[in-house]
């Protein structure tokens, strides 16, 4: 497996773990809608630490096990392949700014548009990260 398709499975495992709870608690009935209730802030600042935290750890983890593939520069394939995946992410993040900027000013509020935009942001790198693998896992 290369080495930047293995980053690519770390970050999204990372935001699995991370960010699935915390979206899971958001949702979750009571799990607030009205601002300033800044309840949420423990639980996001918890997941975004766990998140930097097994990031962080997992690059050291892959570079130390493979620093030669860690310190080889990228060749045509892997731009083509960060060029169309960061395109996507573009695309989904795009799409879901636009909701949350556009259309739910009109039916929504607090919370639910903070989360909205979070979680746009995150389905953004989700989709980057996924195009990353089936790209890298297509060409194998």
């Amino acid at each position: 497996m290369p080495y930047r398709e293995k980053i690519a499975w770390l970050s999204l495992i990372a935001m699995a773990v991370t960010f699935g709870p915390y979206f899971a608690f958001a949702a979750a009935p009571g799990g607030g809608d009205r601002l300033p209730g800044l309840h949420l802030l423990v639980p996001f600042g918890t997941a975004a630490i766990a998140q930097a935290v097994l990031l962080g750890l997992g690059h050291w983890f892959l570079r130390r096990r493979s620093p030669l593939d860690a310190r080889m520069p990228l060749d045509e394939r892997d731009r083509a392949i960060d060029r169309r995946s960061v395109t996507l992410g573009y695309y989904a993040l795009i799409a879901g700014m636009i909701l949350v900027g556009v259309v739910m000013p009109f039916n929504a509020e607090g919370w639910s548009i903070v989360n909205a935009a979070l979680f746009a942001i995150i389905i953004a790198e989700v989709v980057h990260y996924a195009s990353v693998v089936t790209s890298y896992r297509l060409q194998s």
